[in-house]
């Protein structure tokens, strides 16, 4: 056996002088194992080295030197088994998680990273590193951090269903994972700490039980404790329910289903750090009781990390950190205040950051080599200067004055700069004065620098319809913030598809938000969506997801799509109310508007010329997000909030800070839901005429399969005869039809009915095609695959020598079902009619009468039969009622109009209807100037949201 980096021989072991130093051991005299020892972690790894030149020491000379130099914690960190092998032992804490424990391990997994932690709930099972380069990169007002979050299939033992068997590029919940992790851990990074730092997260084991996202910021707040990252303050996170009045922490997957409130709060011991989520109109009140109960928990969290810590965390790399220099806050202040508290005062966000963008140069002209010299400062000159200067003074001079006599001029010293500054400690205490003079500003003056109140909204502008082949579309204007907002309605098709740890789902709503560097006055990257895109768009969804109608309401897959066309300052919130309005302007029967607003914070500290009491802005603009201490975005309807974000830049805030920001954010919200109901009062009562057509309706179940047939081959040749976009099939009996036109859509409906009703003896069947001919008569297709014999005896009241005397194959005729046996054979007749006086040419035609309608929905409820297309709805705005199940639907687009009167024909109705609406006073708002006004006899039987719904 070889001991690697030393000779063996009979006698002492001659090692280097560290012995415990980049040596190996060996582990016992019949093995081959040795083990491994190095400067930090001792005794942590066997390494196979044979040997039969070099013989091992004997245990007794091996027991004697680990007397005289034992490794550090060597007893703490292995153990050995009966063989003389070495064990890896975790050190692990558990945390109270709710009404469960979790597990936090470090120490076996993931030794080499600064910081390495394995997170345990149940059989969930997540792992996160902490690691930053060595390298010193080029200070910035905020840290260096990049946090990558990944869900591996394998955890919920599946693969992609894609192509693609590998995990590739994030998917937008797992972005919106890693920007939940990043926003509560980057403040706690020590300022001055530039060093790129990188956080990776991935799900290892998945149970469908324990949600991973507040485990994932658990587990990467513990693996940057442990690193040799400096932190201010250790972060725990909890996820906060309400099920039945009942705040639950950390609820699992089947219990969220129930919850009306999704939140996740994120804080040290202390205070709060993050808080984000979405809910169900939940009140500011119960808000706050959910952040209380979130703060508790996440204490003892902090708590946890901190034990841990304590037990395996390394030194942190204070010696590292760089701040610039205080001389340098000095400067700026003494060279630049009063310019930048008359730039800070400019209401024009242009022509305020032109002047503060000249401000700035100055100052790094003054204060940085850029120019070679400085302006005239007040700091030490040259001492040939200052001499030159005190014997000018001596003659009484001023500066540029001439002494006739002896030609003495005192010059214009600029006063050079002892020592110059890096530019780029420059800008970032440049950065931070322009904060203190703006936070002075507003809590001296009480105003803002466009000139608003401090709980003052911007001025609102707001239109709808204003793109005429969108399906919807609205623009919001909120001072220099605009967003255009555009609806687009379509079949289930059209839905979002997603493939997740647990299998594949459709969204049937979904938000996508633009941020091109245009609105801001830019040239820069477009492409795909960036990482803040997306989650402006998700809290833009999450917001309005709550005020959609149910699918058995409106059956429509909605996708809205938001573009900021200029930005100064809470621009997703402004989406949110483009959005409304869009869907509004679409004929979305929302069951409520939906407002958002963005509200800032400014800590009124003594520094500030302060009181220590916190001041609260309502609709901040960009330069207070970026100079300010918070950014929360609330957004909701006029008596309840429905999605929040929460974000600091200081170290914590408390929940009187909350409460004053929630409060004033429902005034501001209610402020701009009153100037939205201007622009649109209600939900359009029709939708575009170029949204497609949806019919719902429904089948017996057990006869899916006939409408599906082999294969697909029926329900394909329906939408290919028929002309239809798709026919959907579920296995309830529910049939979804999508359709650009109505009589397309009417003839697939019919070819579906006809295939799923029972011929009914004494029926009248229109335009039954003749299928075949035989020497005794001919074969006649009644309804979609089911044919009947009409003897020749049957087709006329005169005597027929041979059918083809009438008919031929293909030609069509009405025909009445006289007879039908026991195995289904039908006997048909055409002479009935005639007998009867029936003009089937002047009749309507129909291949399904209204005889096998009325039969074919028997044992049906009074809600699930399928009505006549012809006789339903209001251009968009109506529905026939879902039965108890919700399982009977339906939205008609086109312009038709209810009939109150039965018996009537179609003309005849229209005609009736138009002279009532004519009479009936105008009761609707109008958005477009082209709806459909409804009898007054006609209740609308869909919800119209407003303002104060």
């Amino acid at each position: 056996m070889m001991i690697a980096g030393a000779r063996w021989q009979e006698g002492p072991w001659r090692a280097s002088p560290l012995p415990w130093q980049g040596q190996y051991l060996p582990c016992c005299s019949p093995c081959s194992r040795v083990l491994s020892f190095g400067p930090h972690s001792p005794f942590l790894h066997f390494a196979s080295l044979t040997s039969t030149e070099i013989a091992a020491p004997s245990p007794k000379q091996l027991s004697a030197q680990l007397k005289e130099s034992p490794p550090p914690s060597f007893s703490s960190e292995v153990s050995t088994s009966s063989h003389g092998a070495s064990l890896l032992q975790p050190i692990a804490v558990t945390i109270p998680f709710g009404n469960r424990q979790i597990t936090i391990e470090t120490g076996v997994i993931g030794r080499q990273a600064s910081g390495a932690a394995t997170i345990i709930d149940g059989e969930t099972i997540l792992y996160s590193t902490a690691c930053a380069s060595e390298e010193v990169v080029e200070p910035s007002d905020f840290a260096p951090l990049s946090v990558h979050y990944q869900e591996r299939f394998s955890a919920a033992g599946r693969t992609s269903g894609g192509f693609f068997k590998r995990e590739g590029r994030a998917k937008d919940h797992e972005i919106l994972i890693c920007r939940l992790i990043d926003r509560p851990l980057r403040p706690m990074i020590a300022k001055g700490f530039y060093h790129d730092t990188q956080i990776l997260s991935w799900v290892f084991s998945y149970d469908n039980i324990h949600p991973p996202e507040p485990l994932a910021i658990v587990a990467a707040s513990a693996a940057l404790a442990l690193s040799d990252i400096p932190m201010v303050k250790t972060v725990g996170a909890v996820r906060v329910g309400l099920i039945d009045g009942k705040f639950i922490v950390n609820p699992t997957v089947q219990e969220m289903e129930l919850s009306r409130l999704d939140m996740i709060v994120a804080g040290s011991a202390g205070s709060i750090i993050m808080i984000e989520g979405c809910c169900e109109f939940v009140s500011e009140e119960e808000m706050l009781q959910a952040i209380s109960v979130g703060q508790e928990a996440v204490a003892k969290v902090c708590k946890g990390i901190e034990e841990l810590v304590k037990k395996a965390g390394k030194a942190k790399r204070l010696d590292t950190i760089h701040l610039p220099s205080p001389n340098i806050f000095e400067y700026i202040e003494d060279l630049a205040a009063e310019e930048l508290r008359e730039a800070l005062q400019i209401a024009s966000k242009s022509a305020r950051k032109k002047a503060i963008a000249l401000v700035e140069s100055k100052v790094m002209d003054a204060l940085t080599q850029r120019k070679g010299q400085s302006l005239q400062i007040p700091s030490s000159a040259p001492k040939e200067d200052e001499e030159e200067l005190e014997y000018h003074e001596q003659l009484g001079l001023e500066d540029g004055e001439v002494d006739e006599g002896d030609l003495h001029v005192k010059p214009v010293l600029q006063k050079r700069l002892s020592e110059y500054f890096d530019p780029l400690d420059v800008k970032v205490a440049f950065k931070q004065i322009n904060s203190k003079i703006m936070r002075s500003l507003i809590i001296k003056n009480r105003k803002r620098s466009d000139g608003r109140g401090l709980a003052e909204i911007r001025p609102i502008q707001c239109s709808c319809s204003l793109l005429p082949r969108a399906h919807g579309s609205a623009l919001f204007t909120r001072g220099e913030t605009q967003a255009l907002a555009v609806t687009t309605l379509g079949g289930d098709d059209m839905g979002q598809r997603l493939d997740n740890l647990t299998d594949t789902d459709t969204k049937r709503f979904y938000f996508q938000y633009s941020f091109p560097p245009s609105s801001v006055g830019e040239a820069g990257r477009v492409g795909a969506p960036s990482r803040r895109e997306i989650g402006h768009g998700v809290l833009a969804e999450k917001a309005l997801e709550y005020a959609l109608p149910s699918e058995e309401v409106f059956p429509y897959t909605i996708r809205l799509e938001s573009t900021i066309t200029e930005s100064n300052g809470s621009s997703s919130m402004a989406s949110v109310c483009g959005g409304c309005l869009a869907m509004l302007d679409a004929g979305i029967p929302l069951k409520h508007s939906i407002a958002g607003v963005a509200m800032g914070l400014i800590l009124n500290s003594s520094e500030s010329g302060g009181d220590d009491e916190p001041v609260i802005l309502s609709d901040i603009i960009g330069a207070e997000d970026a100079l300010g201490d918070m950014d929360f975005k609330i957004a909701g309807s006029e008596n309840g909030i429905t999605a929040f974000q929460m974000d600091i830049k200081v170290e914590g805030v408390d929940l009187k800070v909350l409460e004053m920001a929630l409060l004033q954010a429902r005034d501001g919200r209610r402020h701009i839901l009153g100037e939205m109901a201007k622009c649109v009062p209600a939900p359009a009562m029709k939708l575009s005429k170029y949204a497609p057509l949806i019919e719902c309706f429904k089948v017996e179940p057990e006869k899916i399969n006939s409408v599906i047939g082999s294969g697909g081959k029926t329900v394909r040749s329906i939408i290919e005869q028929s002309g239809v976009d798709s026919i959907d099939l579920e296995d309830d009996g529910l049939v979804r039809i999508l359709s650009k036109s109505v009589k397309s859509l009417e003839s697939a409906k019919s070819k579906i009915l006809g295939l799923t009703m029972d011929p009914v003896v004494g029926a009248v069947y229109r335009d039954c095609p003749v299928k075949s001919i035989v020497s005794f008569g001919c074969f006649l297709e009644i309804i979609p695959g089911r044919e009947g014999l009409c003897h020749i005896s049957e087709l006329s009241t005169k005597r027929l020598e041979k059918v083809e005397d009438m008919l031929k194959v293909g030609d069509k005729i009405d025909v009445k079902l006289i007879e039908m046996n026991s195995k289904g054979q039908m006997r048909l007749s055409h002479r009935a009619l005639l007998a009867e006086g029936q003009q089937p040419d002047t009749e309507e035609v129909s291949s399904v009468s209204k005889p096998e309608q009325k039969d074919a929905q028997k044992g049906l409820s009074k809600s699930e039969k399928a009505p006549r297309a012809s006789k339903d709805g209001l251009l968009g705005g109506k529905s026939v009622k879902a039965s108890k199940e919700g399982r009977l639907s339906k939205y008609r687009t086109e312009r038709l109009i209810l009939s109150s009167k039965n018996g009537q024909t179609g003309d005849e109705k229209q005609a009736a209807e138009s002279e009532t609406v004519a009479s009936e006073p105008d009761e609707l708002s109008s958005t477009s100037g082209n709806e459909i006004k409804k009898p007054a006899d006609e209740v609308d039987e869909i919800p119209l949201a407003s303002a104060d719904a």
